[in-house]
Protein backbone atom coordinates (compact mmCIF):
# COMPACT_ATOMS: atom_id res chain seq x y z
CA UNK A 1 0.00 0.00 0.00
CA UNK A 2 1.29 3.65 -0.90
CA UNK A 3 2.99 5.21 1.77
CA UNK A 4 2.17 9.33 2.74
CA UNK A 5 3.87 11.96 4.83
CA UNK A 6 1.29 12.73 7.18
CA UNK A 7 1.11 15.31 9.92
CA UNK A 8 -0.75 15.31 13.26
CA UNK A 9 -1.17 18.60 14.37
CA UNK A 10 -1.34 19.23 18.37
CA UNK A 11 -1.92 21.90 20.98
CA UNK A 12 1.21 23.62 22.42
CA UNK A 13 3.63 21.38 24.84
CA UNK A 14 1.53 18.40 23.69
CA UNK A 15 4.11 17.50 21.19
CA UNK A 16 6.11 15.28 22.56
CA UNK A 17 2.75 13.54 24.33
CA UNK A 18 1.87 13.19 20.60
CA UNK A 19 5.11 11.75 19.57
CA UNK A 20 4.84 9.33 22.07
CA UNK A 21 1.62 7.83 21.20
CA UNK A 22 2.22 7.37 17.39
CA UNK A 23 5.03 5.52 18.61
CA UNK A 24 2.75 3.33 20.41
CA UNK A 25 0.47 3.58 17.41
CA UNK A 26 3.30 1.97 15.05
CA UNK A 27 4.40 5.52 12.70
CA UNK A 28 7.21 5.83 11.26
CA UNK A 29 9.67 8.56 10.45
CA UNK A 30 8.71 10.51 13.55
CA UNK A 31 9.51 14.42 13.92
CA UNK A 32 8.51 16.52 16.42
CA UNK A 33 7.53 19.93 15.14
CA UNK A 34 5.84 23.66 16.06
CA UNK A 35 2.46 22.57 17.41
CA UNK A 36 2.63 19.62 15.25
CA UNK A 37 4.19 15.87 14.51
CA UNK A 38 5.23 14.46 11.12
CA UNK A 39 4.92 11.07 10.53
CA UNK A 40 4.87 8.39 7.47
CA UNK A 41 2.25 5.71 6.90
CA UNK A 42 -0.57 4.23 4.42
CA UNK A 43 -4.07 4.91 4.10
CA UNK A 44 -5.14 2.34 7.83
CA UNK A 45 -2.53 4.18 9.45
CA UNK A 46 -4.28 7.35 8.17
CA UNK A 47 -7.23 6.13 9.56
CA UNK A 48 -6.33 5.02 12.71
CA UNK A 49 -4.27 8.20 13.37
CA UNK A 50 -7.47 9.68 13.21
CA UNK A 51 -9.38 6.97 15.52
CA UNK A 52 -6.90 6.76 17.82
CA UNK A 53 -4.98 9.24 18.73
CA UNK A 54 -6.20 11.56 21.68
CA UNK A 55 -3.98 14.41 21.65
CA UNK A 56 -4.18 15.14 18.55
CA UNK A 57 -6.37 18.01 16.68
CA UNK A 58 -5.75 17.30 13.04
CA UNK A 59 -4.29 14.83 10.56
CA UNK A 60 -3.27 16.10 7.52
CA UNK A 61 -2.19 14.25 4.67
CA UNK A 62 1.00 15.86 2.59
CA UNK A 63 0.07 15.89 -1.51
CA UNK A 64 3.17 18.74 -2.27
CA UNK A 65 5.75 20.80 -1.18
CA UNK A 66 7.14 23.97 -3.39
CA UNK A 67 8.95 27.16 -2.80
CA UNK A 68 7.12 30.86 -3.53
CA UNK A 69 8.09 34.57 -2.86
CA UNK A 70 4.55 35.47 -4.22
CA UNK A 71 0.54 34.77 -4.39
CA UNK A 72 1.09 34.29 -8.06
CA UNK A 73 3.64 31.72 -7.75
CA UNK A 74 1.21 29.98 -5.18
CA UNK A 75 -1.13 30.32 -7.57
CA UNK A 76 1.02 28.54 -10.73
CA UNK A 77 2.00 25.47 -7.99
CA UNK A 78 -1.28 25.06 -6.86
CA UNK A 79 -2.18 24.62 -10.73
CA UNK A 80 -0.02 22.11 -11.32
CA UNK A 81 -1.94 19.29 -9.28
CA UNK A 82 -3.73 17.15 -10.63
CA UNK A 83 -7.23 17.76 -8.41
CA UNK A 84 -9.30 15.67 -10.85
CA UNK A 85 -8.03 12.54 -9.44
CA UNK A 86 -8.59 14.38 -5.74
CA UNK A 87 -11.80 16.42 -6.29
CA UNK A 88 -15.18 16.00 -8.49
CA UNK A 89 -16.48 18.92 -9.80
CA UNK A 90 -19.89 18.19 -8.17
CA UNK A 91 -17.69 18.08 -4.86
CA UNK A 92 -17.50 21.19 -2.47
CA UNK A 93 -14.31 22.66 -1.23
CA UNK A 94 -12.57 24.69 1.37
CA UNK A 95 -9.28 26.46 1.99
CA UNK A 96 -7.64 26.87 5.02
CA UNK A 97 -3.72 28.61 5.32
CA UNK A 98 -1.20 28.80 8.60
CA UNK A 99 1.42 31.69 7.64
CA UNK A 100 4.34 32.35 9.11
CA UNK A 101 6.11 35.06 6.82
CA UNK A 102 7.21 38.54 5.59
CA UNK A 103 6.64 37.74 1.84
CA UNK A 104 2.81 36.63 2.36
CA UNK A 105 1.10 39.10 4.90
CA UNK A 106 -2.57 38.38 4.51
CA UNK A 107 -3.33 35.02 4.93
CA UNK A 108 -7.03 35.39 3.07
CA UNK A 109 -5.56 36.75 0.38
CA UNK A 110 -3.22 33.54 -0.43
CA UNK A 111 -5.90 30.89 0.19
CA UNK A 112 -8.52 33.15 -2.41
CA UNK A 113 -5.24 32.23 -4.80
CA UNK A 114 -5.46 28.74 -3.75
CA UNK A 115 -9.63 28.65 -4.41
CA UNK A 116 -9.04 30.43 -7.72
CA UNK A 117 -6.24 28.08 -8.91
CA UNK A 118 -8.48 24.85 -8.23
CA UNK A 119 -11.20 26.70 -9.94
CA UNK A 120 -9.50 27.34 -12.93
CA UNK A 121 -7.85 24.20 -12.95
CA UNK A 122 -11.52 22.62 -13.41
CA UNK A 123 -12.78 25.38 -15.58
CA UNK A 124 -9.92 24.42 -18.24
CA UNK A 125 -10.53 20.64 -17.75
CA UNK A 126 -14.64 20.66 -18.21
CA UNK A 127 -15.65 23.95 -18.39
CA UNK A 128 -16.86 23.45 -15.15
CA UNK A 129 -15.97 24.06 -11.39
CA UNK A 130 -16.67 22.81 -7.83
CA UNK A 131 -18.38 24.98 -5.22
CA UNK A 132 -17.30 26.60 -1.95
CA UNK A 133 -18.14 25.79 1.07
CA UNK A 134 -17.15 27.28 4.25
CA UNK A 135 -19.20 25.07 6.77
CA UNK A 136 -19.45 21.54 5.65
CA UNK A 137 -16.84 21.00 2.60
CA UNK A 138 -16.57 17.56 0.84
CA UNK A 139 -12.66 18.41 1.04
CA UNK A 140 -10.45 20.54 2.95
CA UNK A 141 -7.40 21.65 1.64
CA UNK A 142 -4.91 22.83 3.79
CA UNK A 143 -1.81 25.36 3.18
CA UNK A 144 1.29 26.27 5.43
CA UNK A 145 3.41 28.85 4.56
CA UNK A 146 6.43 29.01 6.56
CA UNK A 147 9.13 32.05 5.09
CA UNK A 148 8.77 30.40 1.45
CA UNK A 149 8.35 26.99 1.80
CA UNK A 150 4.74 25.58 1.38
CA UNK A 151 3.12 22.55 2.26
CA UNK A 152 0.31 21.47 0.72
CA UNK A 153 -2.12 19.18 2.80
CA UNK A 154 -5.60 17.78 2.81
CA UNK A 155 -7.41 17.54 6.04
CA UNK A 156 -8.00 13.54 6.62
CA UNK A 157 -10.19 14.90 9.89
CA UNK A 158 -12.92 17.27 8.80
CA UNK A 159 -13.92 18.46 12.13
CA UNK A 160 -11.15 18.95 14.82
CA UNK A 161 -10.54 15.54 16.45
CA UNK A 162 -10.99 17.55 19.95
CA UNK A 163 -14.42 16.84 19.27
CA UNK A 164 -15.11 13.22 20.46
CA UNK A 165 -18.98 12.91 20.10
CA UNK A 166 -19.95 12.30 23.27
CA UNK A 167 -20.26 15.51 24.76
CA UNK A 168 -24.13 16.65 25.64
CA UNK A 169 -23.95 19.09 28.03
CA UNK A 170 -21.16 21.87 28.70
CA UNK A 171 -20.37 24.47 31.76
CA UNK A 172 -19.53 28.17 31.50
CA UNK A 173 -15.49 27.09 31.03
CA UNK A 174 -14.99 23.74 29.59
CA UNK A 175 -11.58 22.30 29.40
CA UNK A 176 -10.86 20.85 25.55
CA UNK A 177 -10.63 17.15 25.35
CA UNK A 178 -6.95 17.03 23.78
CA UNK A 179 -6.34 19.48 26.43
CA UNK A 180 -7.44 16.87 29.06
CA UNK A 181 -5.83 13.91 27.74
CA UNK A 182 -2.55 15.59 27.48
CA UNK A 183 -2.59 16.09 31.10
CA UNK A 184 -3.51 13.13 31.95
CA UNK A 185 -0.68 11.70 29.72
CA UNK A 186 1.66 13.80 31.17
CA UNK A 187 0.52 12.85 34.98
CA UNK A 188 1.43 9.08 34.05
CA UNK A 189 -2.59 8.23 34.18
CA UNK A 190 -2.73 4.81 32.73
CA UNK A 191 -6.00 2.98 35.25
CA UNK A 192 -3.99 1.80 37.90
CA UNK A 193 -5.07 3.53 40.62
CA UNK A 194 -7.73 5.85 41.67
CA UNK A 195 -8.32 9.50 40.13
CA UNK A 196 -9.96 12.65 41.69
CA UNK A 197 -10.76 15.57 40.31
CA UNK A 198 -12.21 18.05 42.50
CA UNK A 199 -13.44 20.79 39.80
CA UNK A 200 -14.78 18.46 36.90
CA UNK A 201 -17.19 21.07 35.64
CA UNK A 202 -18.41 19.70 32.80
CA UNK A 203 -16.18 15.92 33.41
CA UNK A 204 -13.97 16.27 30.27
CA UNK A 205 -11.13 15.20 32.58
CA UNK A 206 -12.86 12.13 34.40
CA UNK A 207 -14.48 11.04 31.20
CA UNK A 208 -11.10 11.20 29.30
CA UNK A 209 -9.48 9.26 31.90
CA UNK A 210 -11.92 6.51 32.03
CA UNK A 211 -12.02 6.03 28.03
CA UNK A 212 -7.80 5.77 28.46
CA UNK A 213 -8.46 3.14 31.56
CA UNK A 214 -10.61 0.93 30.15
CA UNK A 215 -8.44 1.24 26.01
CA UNK A 216 -11.32 2.57 24.96
CA UNK A 217 -10.45 4.46 21.30
CA UNK A 218 -11.81 8.33 21.63
CA UNK A 219 -13.02 8.23 18.08
CA UNK A 220 -15.60 5.32 18.79
CA UNK A 221 -18.17 8.17 19.10
CA UNK A 222 -17.24 9.81 15.94
CA UNK A 223 -20.17 10.26 13.48
CA UNK A 224 -17.77 10.91 10.39
CA UNK A 225 -14.10 11.88 9.30
CA UNK A 226 -13.32 14.05 6.59
CA UNK A 227 -11.86 10.92 4.63
CA UNK A 228 -15.00 9.32 4.55
CA UNK A 229 -15.90 11.88 1.57
CA UNK A 230 -12.79 11.59 -0.43
CA UNK A 231 -12.73 9.75 -3.42
CA UNK A 232 -10.53 7.02 -2.56
CA UNK A 233 -11.95 6.07 0.82
CA UNK A 234 -11.81 2.49 2.14
CA UNK A 235 -14.71 2.01 4.30
CA UNK A 236 -13.82 -1.86 4.17
CA UNK A 237 -9.96 -0.49 6.35
CA UNK A 238 -12.29 1.81 8.33
CA UNK A 239 -14.94 -1.12 9.68
CA UNK A 240 -11.77 -3.30 10.68
CA UNK A 241 -10.51 -0.60 12.77
CA UNK A 242 -13.80 0.69 13.87
CA UNK A 243 -14.65 -2.92 15.36
CA UNK A 244 -10.92 -3.82 16.74
CA UNK A 245 -11.49 -3.92 21.06
CA UNK A 246 -8.05 -5.51 21.39
CA UNK A 247 -7.18 -2.44 23.05
CA UNK A 248 -9.87 -2.32 25.58
CA UNK A 249 -9.41 -3.84 28.87
CA UNK A 250 -10.91 -3.81 32.23
CA UNK A 251 -10.51 -0.91 34.89
CA UNK A 252 -10.75 -2.15 38.61
CA UNK A 253 -10.16 1.19 40.21
CA UNK A 254 -12.99 4.04 40.55
CA UNK A 255 -12.44 8.08 39.59
CA UNK A 256 -14.26 10.90 41.88
CA UNK A 257 -15.25 13.76 40.51
CA UNK A 258 -16.22 16.64 42.67
CA UNK A 259 -17.76 19.77 41.70
CA UNK A 260 -19.47 22.80 43.80
CA UNK A 261 -22.21 23.51 41.72
CA UNK A 262 -25.08 21.15 41.17
CA UNK A 263 -26.36 21.75 37.61
CA UNK A 264 -22.84 21.65 36.16
CA UNK A 265 -22.13 18.37 37.99
CA UNK A 266 -25.35 17.19 36.69
CA UNK A 267 -24.12 17.96 33.12
CA UNK A 268 -20.88 16.47 33.50
CA UNK A 269 -23.06 12.57 34.61
CA UNK A 270 -24.60 13.60 31.15
CA UNK A 271 -22.20 13.43 29.24
CA UNK A 272 -20.42 10.53 31.21
CA UNK A 273 -23.30 8.12 30.01
CA UNK A 274 -23.36 9.37 26.66
CA UNK A 275 -19.23 8.10 26.46
CA UNK A 276 -20.35 4.58 28.63
CA UNK A 277 -18.37 5.19 31.51
CA UNK A 278 -20.90 6.54 34.43
CA UNK A 279 -20.46 3.18 36.45
CA UNK A 280 -16.76 3.71 36.56
CA UNK A 281 -16.92 7.60 37.98
CA UNK A 282 -18.25 8.72 41.35
CA UNK A 283 -20.16 12.00 41.00
CA UNK A 284 -20.77 14.16 44.20
CA UNK A 285 -21.45 17.33 44.75
CA UNK A 286 -18.48 18.85 47.02
CA UNK A 287 -16.62 22.20 48.24
CA UNK A 288 -13.13 21.46 47.99
CA UNK A 289 -12.45 22.81 51.26
CA UNK A 290 -14.38 19.74 52.27
CA UNK A 291 -11.76 17.56 50.83
CA UNK A 292 -10.64 14.82 53.25
CA UNK A 293 -7.77 11.60 52.88
CA UNK A 294 -9.25 9.14 50.13
CA UNK A 295 -9.14 5.40 51.04
CA UNK A 296 -6.92 4.38 48.55
CA UNK A 297 -3.75 5.43 46.87
CA UNK A 298 -4.96 7.68 44.28
CA UNK A 299 -3.73 10.56 41.34
CA UNK A 300 -5.23 13.94 41.43
CA UNK A 301 -5.74 16.16 37.83
CA UNK A 302 -7.45 19.05 38.02
CA UNK A 303 -8.22 22.56 36.10
CA UNK A 304 -9.71 24.93 38.66
CA UNK A 305 -11.11 28.30 37.96
CA UNK A 306 -8.42 30.77 36.77
CA UNK A 307 -10.34 33.79 37.49
CA UNK A 308 -10.61 34.59 33.67
CA UNK A 309 -13.98 32.84 31.96
CA UNK A 310 -15.05 31.54 35.44
CA UNK A 311 -14.40 33.74 38.77
CA UNK A 312 -15.29 32.84 42.15
CA UNK A 313 -15.18 36.27 44.79
CA UNK A 314 -12.70 34.36 46.79
CA UNK A 315 -10.59 33.06 44.05
CA UNK A 316 -6.94 33.43 46.16
CA UNK A 317 -8.50 32.30 49.43
CA UNK A 318 -9.94 29.23 47.11
CA UNK A 319 -6.28 28.36 45.77
CA UNK A 320 -4.82 28.78 49.44
CA UNK A 321 -7.53 25.75 50.86
CA UNK A 322 -6.07 23.69 47.84
CA UNK A 323 -2.74 24.05 49.28
CA UNK A 324 -4.04 23.81 52.95
CA UNK A 325 -5.88 20.40 51.79
CA UNK A 326 -3.35 18.58 49.83
CA UNK A 327 -0.66 19.55 52.56
CA UNK A 328 -2.96 17.72 55.42
CA UNK A 329 -5.48 15.64 53.62
CA UNK A 330 -3.82 14.49 50.40
CA UNK A 331 -0.09 12.57 51.39
CA UNK A 332 0.92 10.14 49.74
CA UNK A 333 -0.74 11.36 46.44
CA UNK A 334 0.41 13.70 43.27
CA UNK A 335 -1.40 16.27 42.54
CA UNK A 336 -1.48 18.10 39.25
CA UNK A 337 -2.51 21.77 38.99
CA UNK A 338 -3.36 23.58 35.86
CA UNK A 339 -3.92 27.71 36.00
CA UNK A 340 -3.30 30.48 34.28
CA UNK A 341 -1.90 32.75 36.71
CA UNK A 342 1.27 32.86 39.30
CA UNK A 343 -0.78 34.39 42.00
CA UNK A 344 -2.71 31.87 42.34
CA UNK A 345 0.09 28.84 42.29
CA UNK A 346 1.56 30.96 45.46
CA UNK A 347 -1.01 30.81 47.31
CA UNK A 348 -0.97 26.80 47.34
CA UNK A 349 1.88 27.65 49.09
CA UNK A 350 3.67 23.89 47.94
CA UNK A 351 6.87 23.35 46.38
CA UNK A 352 6.11 21.69 42.84
CA UNK A 353 8.43 19.50 41.17
CA UNK A 354 7.47 19.37 37.68
CA UNK A 355 6.31 22.34 35.87
CA UNK A 356 4.82 21.84 32.05
CA UNK A 357 3.67 25.13 29.86
CA UNK A 358 0.36 24.56 28.27
CA UNK A 359 -2.36 26.36 26.29
CA UNK A 360 -5.67 26.67 27.12
CA UNK A 361 -7.20 28.37 24.19
CA UNK A 362 -5.66 31.33 23.84
CA UNK A 363 -4.58 31.20 27.96
CA UNK A 364 -0.90 30.64 28.83
CA UNK A 365 -1.04 27.99 31.39
CA UNK A 366 1.07 25.81 33.68
CA UNK A 367 0.83 22.21 34.74
CA UNK A 368 2.18 21.65 38.17
CA UNK A 369 3.14 18.51 39.97
CA UNK A 370 2.96 18.75 43.71
CA UNK A 371 3.78 15.47 45.71
CA UNK A 372 2.69 14.85 48.57
CA UNK A 373 4.51 13.51 51.79
CA UNK A 374 5.08 13.14 55.43
CA UNK A 375 7.95 15.53 56.90
CA UNK A 376 10.79 17.50 55.26
CA UNK A 377 11.57 16.38 51.52
CA UNK A 378 15.50 15.52 52.80
CA UNK A 379 14.00 13.19 55.17
CA UNK A 380 11.46 12.52 52.08
CA UNK A 381 14.74 11.63 49.59
CA UNK A 382 17.00 9.97 52.20
CA UNK A 383 14.00 7.25 52.91
CA UNK A 384 14.87 6.63 49.38
CA UNK A 385 11.69 8.69 47.98
CA UNK A 386 11.55 10.61 44.35
CA UNK A 387 9.79 13.58 43.74
CA UNK A 388 10.11 12.72 39.70
CA UNK A 389 9.30 9.51 37.61
CA UNK A 390 11.75 8.39 35.21
CA UNK A 391 9.13 9.70 32.16
CA UNK A 392 9.30 12.93 34.07
CA UNK A 393 12.82 13.05 34.08
CA UNK A 394 13.18 11.75 30.15
CA UNK A 395 10.63 14.21 28.99
CA UNK A 396 11.88 17.53 31.16
CA UNK A 397 15.94 15.97 29.65
CA UNK A 398 14.51 15.80 26.25
CA UNK A 399 12.79 19.39 26.65
CA UNK A 400 16.20 21.08 27.41
CA UNK A 401 18.20 19.01 25.35
CA UNK A 402 15.67 20.31 22.53
CA UNK A 403 16.43 23.93 23.59
CA UNK A 404 20.24 23.80 23.20
CA UNK A 405 20.36 21.77 20.27
CA UNK A 406 18.56 24.98 18.25
CA UNK A 407 21.16 26.41 15.68
CA UNK A 408 20.36 29.69 17.60
CA UNK A 409 22.25 28.22 20.95
CA UNK A 410 24.31 26.79 19.11
CA UNK A 411 27.75 28.49 18.86
CA UNK A 412 31.06 27.26 16.93
CA UNK A 413 34.07 26.58 18.93
CA UNK A 414 35.94 29.52 17.65
CA UNK A 415 33.32 31.76 19.13
CA UNK A 416 31.80 32.80 16.03
CA UNK A 417 27.55 31.68 14.13
CA UNK A 418 27.53 29.86 11.27
CA UNK A 419 26.32 31.10 8.17
CA UNK A 420 23.13 28.70 8.85
CA UNK A 421 22.94 29.38 12.69
CA UNK A 422 22.46 33.15 11.56
CA UNK A 423 19.70 32.11 8.90
CA UNK A 424 17.75 30.33 11.36
CA UNK A 425 17.60 33.08 13.98
CA UNK A 426 17.07 35.11 11.46
CA UNK A 427 14.01 33.12 10.42
CA UNK A 428 13.05 32.56 13.96
CA UNK A 429 12.76 36.49 15.15
CA UNK A 430 10.67 36.59 11.46
CA UNK A 431 7.70 33.94 12.89
CA UNK A 432 8.38 35.68 16.31
CA UNK A 433 7.66 39.45 15.05
CA UNK A 434 4.99 37.93 12.39
CA UNK A 435 3.00 36.27 15.56
CA UNK A 436 2.98 38.99 17.57
CA UNK A 437 1.78 41.05 14.66
CA UNK A 438 -0.88 39.15 13.51
CA UNK A 439 -1.78 39.04 17.88
CA UNK A 440 -1.84 42.79 17.88
CA UNK A 441 -4.44 42.57 14.64
CA UNK A 442 -6.60 40.17 15.86
CA UNK A 443 -6.65 42.50 19.44
CA UNK A 444 -6.74 45.75 17.33
CA UNK A 445 -9.73 44.54 15.75
CA UNK A 446 -11.78 42.91 18.65
CA UNK A 447 -11.24 46.31 19.99
CA UNK A 448 -12.89 47.79 16.78
CA UNK A 449 -15.39 45.56 16.66
CA UNK A 450 -16.29 46.62 20.53
CA UNK A 451 -16.44 50.26 19.99
CA UNK A 452 -18.00 50.00 16.52
CA UNK A 453 -21.07 48.16 18.47
CA UNK A 454 -20.86 50.35 21.36
CA UNK A 455 -21.34 53.36 18.39
CA UNK A 456 -24.33 51.57 16.98
CA UNK A 457 -26.02 51.09 20.33
CA UNK A 458 -24.92 54.57 21.58
CA UNK A 459 -26.81 55.38 17.73
CA UNK A 460 -30.14 53.37 18.10
CA UNK A 461 -30.49 54.72 21.66
CA UNK A 462 -30.33 58.18 20.92
CA UNK A 463 -32.16 57.73 17.66
CA UNK A 464 -34.70 56.16 19.91
CA UNK A 465 -34.95 59.24 22.39
CA UNK A 466 -35.31 61.44 19.44
CA UNK A 467 -38.34 59.69 18.37
CA UNK A 468 -39.84 59.46 22.16
CA UNK A 469 -39.11 62.95 22.47
CA UNK A 470 -41.09 63.92 19.13
CA UNK A 471 -43.94 61.88 19.84
CA UNK A 472 -44.17 63.71 23.51
CA UNK A 473 -44.03 67.19 21.55
CA UNK A 474 -46.70 66.00 18.91
CA UNK A 475 -44.71 66.02 15.63
CA UNK A 476 -45.84 63.81 12.64
CA UNK A 477 -46.09 60.87 13.71
CA UNK A 478 -48.24 57.57 15.16
CA UNK A 479 -49.94 59.48 18.28
CA UNK A 480 -49.66 63.50 16.06
CA UNK A 481 -49.95 62.94 12.41
CA UNK A 482 -52.11 64.63 10.38
CA UNK A 483 -55.75 63.14 10.99
CA UNK A 484 -59.29 63.44 10.59
CA UNK A 485 -60.72 64.88 13.68
CA UNK A 486 -58.23 67.05 14.56
CA UNK A 487 -55.73 68.56 11.42
CA UNK A 488 -52.28 68.06 12.08
CA UNK A 489 -52.35 66.67 15.34
CA UNK A 490 -54.53 64.71 17.96
CA UNK A 491 -53.02 65.81 20.76
CA UNK A 492 -51.34 68.82 19.90
CA UNK A 493 -49.91 68.74 16.81
CA UNK A 494 -49.13 72.49 15.06
CA UNK A 495 -51.23 74.38 17.44
CA UNK A 496 -50.68 72.71 21.07
CA UNK A 497 -53.81 71.64 23.25
CA UNK A 498 -56.27 70.27 20.94
CA UNK A 499 -57.08 72.34 18.26
CA UNK A 500 -55.59 72.33 14.70
CA UNK A 501 -57.43 71.93 11.49
CA UNK A 502 -61.00 69.98 11.85
CA UNK A 503 -63.78 69.13 11.36
CA UNK A 504 -65.51 71.07 14.02
CA UNK A 505 -64.78 74.14 11.89
CA UNK A 506 -61.96 76.40 11.26
CA UNK A 507 -58.75 75.97 12.73
CA UNK A 508 -60.15 75.05 16.02
CA UNK A 509 -61.12 71.96 17.59
CA UNK A 510 -63.63 72.74 20.02
CA UNK A 511 -65.24 75.83 18.84
CA UNK A 512 -66.14 77.61 15.61
CA UNK A 513 -63.63 80.33 13.94
CA UNK A 514 -60.28 81.10 15.21
CA UNK A 515 -56.99 79.45 15.39
CA UNK A 516 -56.89 78.86 19.37
CA UNK A 517 -57.22 75.63 20.98
CA UNK A 518 -59.80 76.53 23.63
CA UNK A 519 -60.85 80.00 23.09
CA UNK A 520 -61.86 81.25 19.87
CA UNK A 521 -59.65 83.32 18.08
CA UNK A 522 -55.95 83.99 18.76
CA UNK A 523 -53.34 81.98 18.22
CA UNK A 524 -53.84 78.87 20.43
CA UNK A 525 -51.73 78.54 23.56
Amino acid sequence: METYQLIAKTLPGLEEVLAEELTELGANDIAIGRRMVSFSGDKEMMYRANFCLRTALRILKCIDSFEASTPDDVYDNIKRVHWEEILDTDMTFAVDTVVFSEEFRHSKFVAYRVKDAIADYFRELEDRRPNISLTDPDLRVHLHIADRTCTLALDSSGESLHLRGYRVASCQAPINEVLAAGMLKLAGWKGDCDLIDPFCGSGTIVVEAALMARGINPGIFRRQYGFERWKDFDRDILDRIYNDDSSEREFTHKIYAYDINRPTLAGAESNAKSAGVADAICFEQKDFREFTQPEMPAIMVTNPPYGTRLTPPDLLDLYHAMGERLKHEFKGGDAWIISAKEECFDQIGLRPSVKYQLFNGSLDCELRKYQMFEGRMENFRMAGGDIKSESERRRMSEKRRSRTERPEFSRRRDGEDSEEDEQYRILERKHAEFERNRLYREKGEEKRRREEDFRSRERDNRRQSRDNDFRGRGGRNERGGYNERSGFNERGGRNGGRGGYGKGGGFSGRKPGGFGGHRTGGRGR
